[in-house]
Parts: C-alpha cells; structure tokens; sequence
C-alpha cells in the first residue's frame, strides 16, 4: 500500500468517526427538538379536545340528575296509588252525599209545595 492510499482510507475512517461522533453528539438535541414541535402542533388540539370533554361531562352530569330525579318521581308516583284510590273512594262516597242532600232537598220542595 502506498502512502497516498493510505491517506485516502485514514481520511474515510476519519470522516466516518467524525460524522458518527456528529450524529450521536447531536441526536438528543434533535430528538428534544423533534418532540418540541410535536408537542407545539398536538397541544392545542389536546386541550380543545379536553375543554370538549369537560363540557360534555357536565352536560352528562346535567341529565344524569335529570334522569335521577325523573325516575324518583316515577317511583314516588308508583307508591302514591294507594292515595289515589283512597281520593278516587272520598270522591265517590261526596258524590253520593251530594246526590242524597239534593234529593232529599227536592223532596222537601215537593212537600212544601202542596
């Protein structure tokens, strides 16, 4: 081999050792610079989607209770049949009542007549 082939395959090495130094003294700034930008594009969009979410779990929250409380008053309503019919017997016996106090009434406009 001569000198100047030599030369030639010191300076491939060199180059290659220099370049492989290069990268790896410089991969952890460009992996730091590579999520930086990830994270400057993706953030607004994440915090819109996560404004989002808050809303619509309020929103959810919201008609939870909602249906909560409407199946309450179903509930209530269901156990207060008792009351209704025992409404439903008073109206009936008042009926009743008034129907004799007014035929007793017309019976007295009769006797009173002749």
């Amino acid at each position: 081999m001569d000198d100047q082939e030599m030369q030639l395959k010191v300076r491939r090495v060199t180059d290659k050792f220099t370049e492989s130094m290069y990268v790896l003294a410089n991969e952890p700034s460009v992996a730091l610079y590579r999520l930086q930008e990830h994270v400057r594009r993706s953030l607004p969009e994440l915090v819109q989607h996560k404004t989002d979410m808050q809303s619509w779990e309020e929103q959810s929250q919201g008609a939870i209770y909602t249906v909560e409380y409407a199946c309450s008053a179903v509930k209530s309503m269901s156990n207060s049949s008792f009351c209704f019919k025992n409404i439903d017997s008073l109206l009936h016996q008042a009926i009743r009542m008034k129907e004799q106090i007014s035929s007793s009434q017309g019976r007295r406009k009769y006797i009173n007549h002749i």
